[in-house]
Formats: structure tokens, sequence, C-alpha cells
């Protein structure tokens, strides 16, 4: 098993000893290779002191000065260590004290020199910690003795010594390859690489997914360890599963297919009664992925280190093998082990009034498709049972009612492009996407529902737990949003002293819903939001307005939720349900009404303090690997809709201006239904952003003005304002970059929000948002 330094030093916690037992079992180091590298990096580890050996276990040391952060390095050489605190300064390195680290790695460096007001603190990088680029896109060229590869990356400022393995390079000479890293620089050695396969002459004739999983280093595969693994997991439920599972087999349950691309494994399921007061009982079911994939063992550690499923278009990268995936979704006729929230709801105000969260045996009845449940709530269903047909609406009329209650507390509902969201929460922004497809909006208001009760009761308690958490709006920036939505027409004001509270956000997209510039002054309020995260510690959520807030529903995609199902497991299993022994009533942990009976620590202080360092111990690693995703999933639709444009050369088409810089302006443009073609809802027009430059625009000289978010041209008095349209001609198309340039036109003969041929243009530049700080940092 592969390990990093990184993945080493995250097991010492507390300033506890760690036999070096405990750390081969968590590090998977099983065979003689493995325990070598081990014992030499534990070695070393204590040579530079980061680690002190005591009683024959070893102890983290924390050196004063020294900081965990990860790179970001620029195509001219210097480099910055981004900190994992908000709000910490970035620590500058120089390219001389790199240590031969490379962008993206996550390094421990050393402060050499404090930051004043107007410098960044310098620093050195003493150790690399983790490497990021295990493999890279690259161009093959001959030197003397052999092949070179050069990155494609310009922030990666070296080359890689070719070693010959089978592939005739003689072909790959000026081609696009897939490289994998064999060995990184050592001393006066450059680096070694390999060739994985010839993706094409350039980035164009490559595949956009083998662009991205290259790129990203997305493995499409599985280990052979892993898939052995997965196939020794039992294909049936013994009796010793069963014990202390409420059995549910005879509840009517359905499930439903949210998108078509992913419906192959389900893992959430729906029940619907009516109770004898009147209230619902909603029956949400989670497959139990936590029975088969257990801590520290192969399957574990894989899903750690994809640490979640990876949406490509049309291509998924599960974070578990399908065979795993078998066993636990949720298949019509067969028993299935889950965990069942059993909330009973207030029909008329939306609000939970009580749960309990069990583990149970399930059977589900009927699978539903997407078309299936949109034809049940649209009314036009021809083919579904009463049964069925009842449950489904039903479930429409409780989210009616809990969508109200989740927007009357101020959850921050926007009018932004729908996007494919696989998860049905609140996504990347932390709020939640005004949406049309009611299937989708459906299941969002169960997902996020269900996620808030698991977080309330774990916090009820006092248990720890992976948050998803969200800050506040910084004041300042509140403030400059208003002060460009007043110049747009809209009159708000709040106090600079206030705090902002998440109502005040939903006060705002109503006021901006009224005005013509709605489009704009979303995106200026969404550019407001802080990024949501995952953390040890709990923390609000300000998108949803909410005092702790989880992630639990998709254990089989996403490591945090799988995470959660173990740490709920540990509260049923080995939490105390009574003061002490002398008490004879005992207290139902499973269930709501424990939480104000409760008045002891729940754990044991030993157990609370163990499960707190294993959630701890792979925090940084949960949120860079949600980053790492993120990333290559916008830079696969960056692609593709550079592709599209290409297809798009010489068309006009009427844009918004987003956003008015000293260098120019951003310009939202939309490609009509139709034509949109990268693995979205062709009902919905394609949005590209770009960039038009200063320097494009030779009819006058143009000044810049903060205040007003506008270009103001010297001698004819034109403009260019936020939120004002303007028509431009596609020009030509950088697809690796994915750069966009473009030509303005009059607009007097543009037929509004169709792409035309044109002509009498002047040239300017768009770029796409993936490549804005590229080019922010060339300028």
């Amino acid at each position: 098993m592969e390990f990093s330094i990184a993945t080493l030093l995250a097991n010492f916690t507390d300033d506890k000893l760690v036999a070096r037992k405990v750390l081969e079992k968590k590090l998977g180091c099983e065979d003689e290779i493995s325990l070598q590298k081990l014992h030499i990096a534990l070695e070393v580890l204590e040579k530079i002191g980061i680690l002190v050996k005591e009683r024959g276990k070893y102890r983290r040391v924390v050196e004063e000065g020294v900081i965990e952060a990860k790179l970001r390095c620029s195509s001219k050489g210097f480099c910055f260590a981004i900190q994992d605190v908000e709000g910490s300064e970035d620590i500058y390195i120089r390219e001389s004290h790199l240590s031969n680290a490379w962008n993206g790695d996550r390094v421990l460096v050393r402060v050499l020199k404090e930051g004043s007001r107007r410098r960044s603190p310098e620093g050195e990088v003493k150790l690399i910690l983790e490497r990021s680029n295990h493999t890279l896109l690259a161009r093959i060229k001959p030197v003397d003795n052999g092949f070179r590869a050069v990155p494609l990356d310009d922030r990666l400022l070296f080359e890689l010594k070719i070693q010959a393995n089978g592939i005739k390079l003689e072909e790959a000479i000026d081609h696009l390859a897939h490289v994998e890293v064999l060995r990184y620089p050592l001393a006066q050695y450059p680096p070694l690489g390999r060739v994985v396969q010839i993706l094409g002459s350039d980035a164009e004739a490559a595949a956009d997914i083998d662009l991205v999983t290259c790129k990203h280093d997305l493995s499409r595969n599985f280990p052979e360890a892993v898939l052995d693994a997965a196939a020794k997991l039992p294909k049936r439920l013994l009796k010793a599963d069963l014990k202390n599972k409420l059995d549910l087999r005879n509840l009517f349950t359905l499930t439903i297919a949210g998108v078509d691309y992913d419906t192959k494994f389900i893992e959430n399921g729906f029940s619907l009664e009516k109770t004898t007061e009147g209230h619902w009982l909603l029956g949400f079911h989670i497959a139990d992925v936590s029975h088969y994939v257990q801590p520290d063992e192969t399957l574990d550690r894989e899903s750690a280190k994809r640490g979640r499923s990876v949406y490509l278009g049309d291509l998924v990268l599960p974070m578990l093998p399908e065979v795993v995936a078998e066993r636990c979704s949720f298949v019509p006729g067969s028993d299935r082990l889950a965990l069942s929230f059993l909330i009973a709801i207030d029909p008329q105000s939306g609000e939970a009034l009580e749960w309990e969260i069990q583990p149970s045996l399930l059977n589900v009845d009927t699978a539903l498709s997407r078309q299936a449940a949109e034809a049940i709530l649209i009314g036009e269903s021809q083919h579904e049972s009463p049964k069925v047909i009842e449950i489904v609406q039903g479930l429409e009329t409780l989210c009616k009612a809990v969508k109200q209650r989740r927007l009357a507390r101020g959850s921050l509902q926007l009018n932004l492009p729908p996007n494919q969201n696989p998860y049905y929460d609140e996504g990347v922004l932390g709020a939640v996407l005004v949406n049309d497809l009611p299937v989708r909006s459906l299941l969002t208001e169960l997902v996020l529902l269900v996620n808030e009760l698991m977080a309330k009761h774990l916090s009820a308690l006092g248990i720890p737990g992976i948050w998803r958490v969200q800050g506040t709006p910084d004041t300042e920036d509140v403030q400059e949003m208003l002060k460009l939505a007043i110049n747009l027409g809209v009159e708000l004001i709040l106090g600079a002293e206030v705090e902002i509270q998440p109502l005040d956000y939903q006060h705002l997209t109503r006021a901006f819903a009224e005005s013509p510039s709605e489009q704009v002054l979303t995106y200026l309020l969404q550019d407001t939001l802080k990024p949501a995260s995952y953390s040890t510690n709990k923390g609000t959520h300000f998108g949803l307005s909410l005092q702790q807030y989880t992630h639990c529903t998709s254990p089989l995609r996403r490591y945090p939720d799988l995470l959660m199902q173990r740490v709920y497991y540990r509260l049923i299993e080995q939490g105390r349900d009574r003061r002490n022994t002398r008490v004879k009533e005992r207290v139902n942990l499973r269930h709501s009404s424990s939480h104000s009976e409760i008045n002891w620590n729940v754990l044991p202080p030993e157990l609370q303090q163990e499960l707190q360092s294993d959630l701890n111990r792979v925090i940084i690693q949960i949120n860079d690997r949600e980053k790492q995703v993120q990333e290559a999933e916008a830079d696969l639709a960056g692609l593709q809709k550079a592709q599209l444009m290409k297809q798009r050369i010489g068309q006009v088409f009427h844009g918004v201006i987003t956003g008015v810089q000293s260098y120019g302006f951003f310009v939202e443009i939309e490609v009509p239904a139709a034509q949109s073609n990268v693995g979205q809802d062709i009902s919905v027009p394609l949005r590209v952003e770009g960039l038009v430059h200063v320097s494009s625009l030779k009819d006058d000289w143009y000044e810049y003005r903060a205040r007003q978010q506008a270009l103001f041209g010297r001698k004819n008095r034109a403009s260019y304002r936020l939120g004002d349209r303007v028509a431009v001609q596609v020009k030509s198309v950088d697809y690796y970059r994915q750069q966009i340039d473009l030509v303005t036109v009059s607009t007097d003969f543009v037929p509004k929000g169709l792409g035309i041929n044109a002509t009498n243009s002047e040239a300017s530049d768009i770029y796409l948002p993936s490549n804005l700080d590229t080019y922010a940092e060339d300028e």
C-alpha cells in the first residue's frame, strides 16, 4: 500500500504516542516493501525533528514557525504557500526555496521573514508532505540519448526524462502524452517518467475525458487488491447481520432515480404514511455501506483516497467498485441493510416533530425512473399503481411544506443556471438553486431535511462529526455588492455594523428578482458567499441558515457520508443510554426525544477522543479531494464549451457584462438550447462567460471607474457598464487553454439571442472562467 508523509503524519494528534504497529495497520502496510518504506520514513522524520521516539513509540513535534500549506505556483517560477485556515496569510516562496516541490504539492513551510502591511511573509519548503502530480500531460521531444517530456501546465517548470517501456517513443515525438511520474527530482537527478498513453497530435486531437482524467490524476480503474477485496464480500445476508435491525420489509418502499446518467445503483429509498394524529410519517432510507466497508481495510483506504464519485459528463468514476454498489444499493425484491430515518412531520408547518434513526432491514417494492416520477407529479401517469401514485404525490405535498419552512428560517435560494448536482443537496455554493424540474426539487428537499436532522441529533448528544460549514459573508464585501446594486437601480442598504443574516440575503434575492439586471446582481451576490467545506469543528452553515449541518445521504458516492454512518453506529453501539448502572431508566439514543433527557457524556471520554482523532486524521484529505474533483468537473465543462464555441466561429451573440476591471470587462453569452451539446439538458441554454480586453476597444481611450464598475471613453463618452448588453462575434478558439477570442459588432442589425454571421467588427478577447486566474497573472 502506497502512503504519503501527509497520511503518515495525520495519525499523530493530541500529542499522543503512536506505536509502529498501529501505523502499519492504519496505512495498510502488509508487504515487505511497504513495511520497509514506513521504516525509512519514520527514521527520516525522526532525524529532521518532525517525530521523536519514546519507549518504542512515536510522537509528533510541533515546531514554531513551521506551517502546513499547499503550493500555488505561477508560470514565472514564484510560488505561494496557501494555508488551510481561512483568513491566514499566504507565504511567498522563492524558486530557490522550493526544495524541488511542485505546484499543488502539500508541504511544511518554515517562515523566514514575517510579513508587513505591503508584503507577504516569506518562507522555504522544509518538507514535501504529499505530491500532487503523480501523472501529467506532456509533449514528447527527442534529446541526446533519449526523450524528454515537457509538461503542458506552464506552472510545472521542469522536464522529465522518459524511461523506455515498450511504447514506440519515436511515434510520440511532438505528440501529447499521458506521463506517469516514476521518480521525483532527487539531488542532481531529474524527474523520471514513463509514457502511459499517446493521446494525440495535440490537445484538440485528444478526447476531452482523457485530458481531464490525466491532468487531474483520476483513475478509471481500481487496483487488483481493491477488486479482490470487493469480490470477497458476502453475497447474502447472514442471521448475525440482522441482529438489532428494525425489520421494515413489510413497509411499502420505493426508489426514485433523479438523473439519467447515474441510475444503475440507488442508495436512497422512500416510504410515506399518515399517522393517527394526522401527521406525515416519512421514511428516508439510506443504504448501509459501513457494514461492508470496514475502517482501515483495503476498500476503506481506496474510498478515502478517491473521496467521492466523479461525474464527467456521461462517464462516472465511482468511489467504490461495482461489486460493493451491487451489495448495498436498493433493488426491488431484495433484502438490504439500511439506515432508516423515520420522521413525523406536521403537514401544515413542515416541521419535523420527532424522529428516530434506526438500523433496518429493507426490501424495496418499486423502482421509479425520473420520467415515471415526473409523469406522476404532473398528473399524466398511466402505468403506476395507485399506491405508488399516492406516495409520490404525498411526497410532493410534504416537500412543499418542508421547503416553506426552510425558506422561512432564511435558507438561501439563488436563481442561477441549473447544474448537474448528483447529490441533490446545497451543492458547491452552499445554497439551493431554483429548479423547475419537479423530481430534482423533491429529492433536494428530502436530502436537505435528513442531513439537517442527522446533524441535530449528533450535536444534541455531543457526538463528534464531519460537519459541513459555511461562514458568514464579510460585511465589506456585502457593502460593495450593495453599492453596485444601487448603481443598477436597486436601493437597499444594510447597516455597516450589523452582522449579515441569511434572511438579509433572502430579501436581496427578492429585490433582485424585480430588477431587469437580476442575472448580474445574482452573480454579484454569489461572489460574496464563502466556500462551504468540511470541518471537524462544529459551525454554522450560512447558505442553509443552520446552526449545524452534515452530509449523510450518499455513503456509496461520498466518503464523508460513509464516515457519518460509522459515527452513528459508534453512538448506538457504544453510547451510554443512562448516567450510570444504578439508574434503571434508559434513554433511547436513536430517538429525538433523547435530546432533552441527556445530561451526561454519551460516549466514554477515551472513545470520544479516539473518534475525534480519527476524523481529524482525514479532514484535510477530504477537503483537498473535493477541490480536486470540482476542478476536474469544471475543467471538462470548460473544454466542452471551448469545443462548442469553436464550431461557432463567425457567429454573433448578445451578452451581458457581468464584471468590469481595469483590464477589461467580463461578458456572459448564451448559446441557444438547440446548439448546446456538452452533456447537459438540451432544454437549458449554455452560458459562457469571458473577458473583453480593454486593448481591443480601439475607438477610444477607456478609463476604469471602480465605484461605478464601468469603463468610460475619454473622447466619445461611450461606456461599458456592469449589466449592459453587448454584441460580440466569435473569432477564434484556443481549445486547451479554454480561451475564446471575440470581436465587438454593432448591435443595430443583430437579432436578440441568435447567433448569425457578422461584419464590421473589432477584435476583443473572451476567456472562460477556468482560465481567468491564468490570464490575470499574465497581465
